[in-house]
Formats: structure tokens, C-alpha cells, sequence
């Protein structure tokens, strides 16, 4: 069995309403799916997370290595791209291109093998993930602190435990928004927040000290993820965890962070930092260093499964008789490329998500769909 083909299909879907955060506004969702067929026709999917036209570009030059393959040598197709691309690849948008062909076959290979990818990674660690809800975005409201209120409520109604929202437009407006939030949804929900590295270290260091008091779960990317000091510093100052790591490729840019003592938690994004594979080996070394690791994923059901799997197989460090809850990101906001296109084999339910069982990540893709938002 051989890899045929490697195809790249480029969606994009135009949002009736726009939101924003710190850093751009959104007037479209726009993705990269890649799909990895063999000389018998089982296919694999995968998704790669960055500018989808430019992921596409790295995927067709890639292909040329990955076709004539076995999918079932996962980590030694890995290593060709790793290597194929080492000279000018080790961050950025080519290697979200590795990443999308990695997951895709794993994707692939559980199919072939007629296993789920949690299975293929290691074994199941638990039955049950909670995840937490991304949203609270801004947006053009006549009040948008009440639209946030309202949207947190709807969240904590459908049973999340736990809710991420943004910051980052101004240190008044933060304090104001999350202090509403905070007291809309009580003490008993989890609140994150995330600034998208909007602020210098000082700034970072004022918005900490006067939320501290709202009980936040984590601080996510507070400030530029270059400044591996600064996030060590911040860290000093302040009881909220700080976590960060979407903007960071492969184990090496991951233990620059740990070596620095830069973060709290740990926040690759699998279709960016290097795919399931690589994702894997960033595990192991923040084991060693004690840190907790919460993927980022921000894209199709193709993503968020490949995060569930990887979520599933994650060790608890340390081990104790009551096992902790582990969480990941459910991203909620308007998306119909990720609602539409592809379908999981699992449901959030009551803030709960029962890790499925079904061969490979378990997304099946609506084919209409695809060609209905498929960029020609």
C-alpha cells in the first residue's frame, strides 16, 4: 500500500456579522482541509492552521516527497518533511503544512488499521474530556458588555464548566468585561482570558494585579511569544497561571519555553507545530518539566478531533487516586466550514465530551459541503 495522492482543498465561508479581537477582525472563516489517498482509495484528512492559501502552496510542494509512501510509516514520512524542509521551515506556515499531512495520516492510518488515533498514540488515558468554551470575541454591539454577559450565560446554560474570552483593546475595557462576566456567570464556572500578546510586560503585569481577584483560571498569550524572559518575569508577578505556545513550532521551540520557565500551560496547536507526531514528543518534554499542556485549536472538527485524540493519551502529571479533569478548546464561534463540512463522532454534552472510539479521528466530511465552500 502506497500514498497516491496528497490534495488540498481551500474553503472559505463569508460571516454575516464580523468580530475581532487584539490583533484583526474576521469577515470570513477560511481553512485549509488536505486529504491523503492511497493507491487502494482509503483517504485520510487533515488541516493545517494559518493562512489556508499559503498552507495550501506548502502541501502541493510537499506532496511531491509523501506520494509513493506507506501511510503506516507515519513517523518516517515525518521525518522526510522535517527534513525536506529544515533549512527554511523549523517555524511557520510550511511547517502547519507538515502538520496537516501528519495529521491526515494518522487520520489515514487508524482507518487502515481500524483504530481510533487515541489508541495508535498509546492507549486511552480516560473516557471523558471537559472542555471549555472559546468565544466572547469582540463585535459591534450598542452594548457589548451585555452581549458578552449573554453569551457567557448561554455557554454555562449548555452545561460548560469552563470559558475563555477575550482582551486586549484596552486594560479599562478588560477590567470592566471580565469583572461583568465574572460576576454574570458566578464563582463555580472556570474563566480564562486572552489577550492574543497585545500587551508589553508592564501592561501585562497591571491587567494580572487588578483581575487577580476574579479567580482566572489562566492568562493566555499576555505578551509577544519572542519574549521568553518577559513571560518568566510576568509569571513572578502574578497568581494567574500564564499559558501561551499557538504561535510556537516543534519540540525545540517548545523547550526555549520550558527552559525559560516561561509559561504555566502548554498551548501547541497539533495543525501548526508539527502534527500529531510531533505533538506527542512536546508532551513528553513538558512531563519532564512539570508543566501542563492544553492544545490550541481553532478550526474544523478535523482539528478539535485530533486534539481530543491527543487530549485522550496525555498522562496525568502526576498521577494521584483522583485523577484531575482534563480540559481543551471548543471554539463556538460562527464557523460553517467547521459545522457543515465536517461532522465528529462526538458531542459536548452537559460541559462533558465522551472521547469516542471510532478508526482514525472519526470526522466524516459532508462532500457537497466542501464543494459548496470550496475556493475554485
Amino acid at each position: 500500500m502506497k500514498i497516491k495522492s496528497v490534495e488540498t482543498f481551500v474553503l472559505s465561508d463569508k460571516l454575516e456579522k464580523s468580530f475581532y479581537f487584539s490583533q484583526w477582525s474576521y469577515s470570513e472563516r477560511k481553512i485549509c482541509l488536505v486529504k491523503v489517498t492511497t493507491d487502494d482509495g482509503q483517504v485520510g484528512w487533515g488541516e493545517g492552521y494559518g493562512p489556508a492559501d499559503v498552507l495550501s502552496a506548502g502541501v502541493d510542494f510537499l506532496e511531491q516527497f509523501v506520494v509513493g509512501m506507506n501511510p503506516l510509516n507515519n513517523e518516517a514520512i515525518w521525518y522526510t518533511l522535517y527534513r525536506r524542509t529544515l533549512d527554511y521551515a523549523r517555524r511557520g506556515i510550511l511547517m502547519a503544512s507538515v502538520s496537516a499531512i501528519d495529521v491526515a495520516i494518522w487520520d489515514l492510518k487508524g482507518k487502515i488499521l481500524g483504530l481510533p488515533v487515541h489508541q495508535l498514540l498509546g492507549g486511552k488515558q480516560r473516557d471523558i474530556i471537559y472542555p471549555y468554551a472559546t468565544g466572547l470575541y469582540f463585535r459591534e454591539e450598542r452594548d457589548l458588555t451585555q452581549a458578552l454577559v449573554e453569551e457567557a450565560l448561554e455557554y454555562k446554560s449548555l452545561g460548560y464548566k469552563s470559558l475563555k474570552m477575550k482582551v486586549g483593546m484596552s486594560i479599562e475595557d478588560d477590567i470592566r468585561f471580565v469583572g461583568e462576566v465574572r460576576k454574570a456567570i458566578g464563582d463555580d464556572i472556570k474563566l480564562m482570558i486572552d489577550a492574543n500578546h497585545a500587551y508589553n510586560l508592564k501592561e501585562a503585569i497591571y491587567l494580572s494585579n487588578a483581575i487577580e481577584d476574579l479567580d482566572i483560571a489562566w492568562f493566555e498569550e499576555p505578551i509577544s511569544p519572542e519574549f521568553y524572559d518577559q513571560h518568566a518575569e510576568l509569571r513572578a508577578s502574578t497568581s494567574i497561571p500564564i499559558a501561551g505556545g499557538e504561535c510556537e513550532y516543534l519540540r525545540w521551540g517548545f523547550h526555549n519555553l520550558l527552559k525559560n520557565n516561561s509559561l504555566d500551560i502548554l498551548q501547541p496547536d497539533i495543525c501548526a507545530s508539527g502534527g500529531l507526531t510531533e505533538a506527542k514528543r512536546i508532551a513528553t518534554l513538558a512531563t519532564t518539566y512539570g508543566v501542563e499542556l492544553v492544545p490550541h485549536s481553532w478550526g474544523t472538527y478535523v482539528a478539535i478531533s485530533a486534539a481530543v485524540h491527543f487530549i485522550a493519551n496525555l498522562e496525568a502529571i502526576p498521577g494521584r487516586l483522583v485523577m484531575p479533569e482534563f480540559t481543551m478548546e471548543h471554539d463556538r464561534t460562527v464557523n460553517g466550514l467547521r459545522d457543515l463540512v465536517t461532522l465528529p463522532s462526538f458531542e459536548v454534552k452537559d460541559g462533558k465530551l465522551i472521547i469516542p472510539d471510532t478508526p482514525g479521528l472519526g470526522v466524516e466530511i459532508n462532500e457537497e459541503a466542501l464543494e459548496k465552500y470550496r475556493v475554485k
